[in-house]
């Protein structure tokens, strides 16, 4: 992994430290905003932070959170689901870092504002090679320092409403191949009313949501290395897409 030169560092550790102190200040108000304004529910929400906590306090490596992408919240929701406001407050670093796109959150200042307080990192979708190339490294930088990130596999929101196996993002594999231990978590997230993708959830909507580290495997390297990563990191949301609807 190449270092990640100075200024990117700096800013970093500027924007995790000054998000980190005014975390109750935003944090709990997201949580407020989905539990009691749109009126979410997570089922089994005690079993899943409970397991979810079990598994960041028990597994020490870096941690890559790979869920389905169908609706703009999918990363809040998936964030609250796991560990819950409070518990993001003094375990700040569990708290993932997302990439979301730059035109849809940070293509105005207020906006931007907001993803840089939100610990967020704006990418261009189909922007210069060179740029994705620089988020990518930052987000490795952070990962190699023990931070928590979530990247979609999927490059883009499904328009199918289903995990799209053939819309891969490949980022995925060389982020996992350039940080030691770095382990993928795959989540499965869907609401009872979403039929297809949407920009966000439904307004009283309940929410399943199952989860589980996998460990990809290849005898290639380099790029096609990260492109095997990445291939059975969306084969596995699949899988468990497919468990989901089986179970109802």
């Amino acid at each position: 992994m190449s270092q990640l030169p100075f200024r990117f560092r700096a800013a970093h550790a500027i924007q995790r430290e000054v998000t980190r102190l005014a975390a109750i200040f935003w944090v709990v108000p997201i949580a407020f905003i989905m539990r009691v304004l749109m009126r979410y529910h997570i089922k089994d929400v005690a079993q899943v932070r409970t397991r979810y906590r079990a598994l960041v306090k028990e597994r020490k490596h870096p941690l890559l959170i790979c869920p389905n992408h169908l609706t703009m919240m999918d990363s809040a929701v998936i964030a609250w689901a796991l560990g819950g406001s409070w518990w993001y407050v003094f375990h700040y670093s569990r708290m993932p870092w997302n990439l979301p796109e730059y035109n849809n959150f940070a293509s105005q200042w207020p906006t931007r504002i907001g993803a840089w307080i939100t610990k967020c990192i704006p990418v261009i979708r189909g922007g210069r090679r060179e740029d994705v190339s620089r988020v990518i490294k930052r987000v490795q930088h952070l990962l190699a320092r023990g931070e928590t990130a979530l990247i979609f596999p999927e490059a883009g929101r499904s328009r199918s409403g289903r995990v799209e196996a053939d819309s891969v993002a490949h980022a995925v594999g060389r982020i996992l191949t350039s940080v030691p231990g770095c382990q993928p978590l795959c989540v499965y997230l869907r609401g009872d009313r979403q039929r297809t993708w949407s920009t966000i959830p439904a307004r009283g909507d309940s929410f399943y949501i199952e989860f589980e580290v996998v460990e990809p495997q290849s005898d290639h390297s380099g790029m096609r290395r990260s492109r095997d990563f990445s291939r059975q990191i969306v084969d596995r949301l699949v899988g468990m897409e497919e468990e989901y609807f089986a179970s109802r």
